[in-house]
């Protein structure tokens, strides 16, 4: 029978081991406390994988929208991407003046501003892809791909029932 691989950061010491053995067992049967401890461990992993390209996750987030999306008006993607316009706009700087995104008038109406990547945002978002890719897969490299796949779909199920309920 093979060994199934450590799950997290694949560094976890024994006495790390140890302390996730003995946490309450009422709080491990609560599905939310368990999503919010291993969303931490995925968080830090991503964090750590975009941080390899100066980046921050807010960064690659907007790059990753305007990669999947297309040009989208500024207050379009703050909202697809769940952050307050005014936030958004601190990041839109930051990656602007990096040369990764260009905002210009749209022609459809000049009131409203539209985001697009430009070439180097478009290379840098893939080989970032690349990077949180693996950091994925370090992360859940206790789970098999089908098993990665269900979970996915159920946090995404959840997700998107919790949005329609909005």
């Amino acid at each position: 029978m093979s060994e199934i691989p450590a799950c997290g950061t694949g560094g976890d010491s024994p006495e790390k081991r140890a302390a996730s053995l003995s946490r309450p067992p009422g709080l491990l049967a609560l599905p939310s406390y368990l999503v919010s401890h291993v969303a931490r461990l995925g968080h830090e992993a991503l964090v750590d994988a975009v941080g390899q390209h100066g980046l921050r996750l807010p960064h690659f987030a907007t790059l990753t929208a305007l990669a999947d999306f297309g040009p989208l008006p500024q207050h379009v993607l703050a909202e697809r991407l769940g952050f307050q316009r005014s936030h958004l706009g601190g990041y839109l700087d930051a990656v602007e003046e990096r040369g990764l995104v260009r905002r210009e008038r749209d022609r459809a109406d000049r009131r409203r501003q539209l985001v697009a990547l430009t070439e180097g945002g478009t290379d840098l978002q893939r080989r970032v892809r690349l990077v949180a890719d693996a950091s994925q897969d370090v992360f859940l490299a206790c789970l098999t791909p089908a098993e990665r796949e269900t979970l996915t779909t159920l946090l995404r199920r959840v997700l998107d029932a919790s949005e329609q309920n909005s």
